[in-house]
């Protein structure tokens, strides 16, 4: 008997598991190779847009360099957020430093969104698929147990097989989980260092602008 002839025998509740775990599977593997590949990007993007930026002449020429290399639209979200218009709303309130602050920080907030989309899921994967693995280990104990007891005779033979064909589902929700945790910390670790050079970035582009005009 094997995973999936397990998912057979073992009763609705041990599919519904094993289809659980499957799409839980699935799910964070989309969110780790596509955020591996927007993570290798987006490092090096933005390294090469505020490079860009500060060797232009001015605040127009540096969205045409930028664009060339902010393939995310990680950086020109920023810049475009500089540009504000004159007004008599609370927005508009305040000196210009004041008004940079705000509106480079509702910027970077909406840059920061992007980068750490699926990392919820990954979080939840990794500690939620271990008790769903669980659970389909209890429920296929006891419809092993139910089926032994039935047959009217109990070995030890009869016992150790299906109870150890049941803890193949703690195996499956700890395959699932594992992955989604690592890549969890790894991400982590990139997205903190491009938000550190982010916030650098929009800290120095309000010094710069907040004294102009």
């Amino acid at each position: 008997m094997d995973f999936f002839s397990l998912m057979t025998q073992g009763g609705i509740v041990s599919q519904l598991v094993a289809v659980l775990l499957l799409a839980m599977s699935v799910a964070s593997w989309v969110v780790i190779l596509w955020k591996s590949w927007l993570l290798r990007r987006a490092t090096g993007d933005v390294a090469r847009s505020t490079a860009a930026f500060w060797q232009s002449a001015s605040i127009e020429q540096s969205r045409e360099k930028v664009a060339a290399f902010d393939r995310e639209a990680l950086v020109l979200p920023l810049i475009a957020a500089t540009d504000i218009q004159a007004g008599h709303t609370l927005a508009t309130a305040g000196d210009k430093s004041q008004q940079l602050t705000r509106v480079l920080r509702d910027a970077l907030h909406g840059v920061l969104h992007k980068l750490q989309f699926g990392q919820v899921l990954l979080a939840t994967v990794g500690s939620t698929a271990p008790f769903v693995g669980l659970l389909g280990t209890v429920w296929g104990i006891y419809h092993a147990l139910v089926g032994i007891a039935s047959a009217g005779q109990i070995t030890i033979d009869k016992v150790s097989g299906p109870v150890g064909e049941a803890l193949i589902m703690t195996a499956a929700g700890l395959a699932v989980a594992i992955p989604a945790v690592l890549a969890y910390n790894i991400f982590g670790r990139y997205i903190g260092r491009i938000e550190a050079d982010l916030e650098g970035f929009a800290r120095d582009l309000r010094e710069l602008l907040a004294h102009k005009g």
